[in-house]
């Protein structure tokens, strides 16, 4: 399965919103990335995550949200993940990443 972004920056709240929809793994994390890269580039502020739609996310892509919180802290800034999977929430908790990112369901 593909990895469809999109992406628009909030202006009332200050923040990047993210939907993902898809899978985020080995073949997509670079496209990701690469989004990522764009909006900070564009305006450094923090991001929500809607994994509305999300299925699958591997460790490749739980690397991306990692080297960017690592970006973002530098600001005060954060990654905060709405609406995900159950499945996903679950990797979050094992992996402690339910700790640093703002996990908002």
């Amino acid at each position: 399965m593909a990895l469809k972004i999109q992406k628009s920056f909030n202006e009332e709240e200050q923040l990047w919103v993210l939907v993902l929809e898809g899978e985020v793994d080995l073949h997509t994390a670079g496209i990701l990335k690469k989004a990522v890269n764009e909006m900070l580039d564009e305006k450094k502020e923090s991001i929500r995550i809607m994994g509305d739609q999300l299925e699958y996310i591997d460790s490749t892509g739980l690397s991306v949200f990692i080297g960017t919180l690592k970006q973002l802290q530098k600001e005060n800034l954060n990654i905060l993940v709405r609406n995900v999977k159950p499945s996903i929430k679950k990797l979050l908790n094992i992996t402690g990443l339910d700790k640093i990112l703002v996990v908002e369901n």
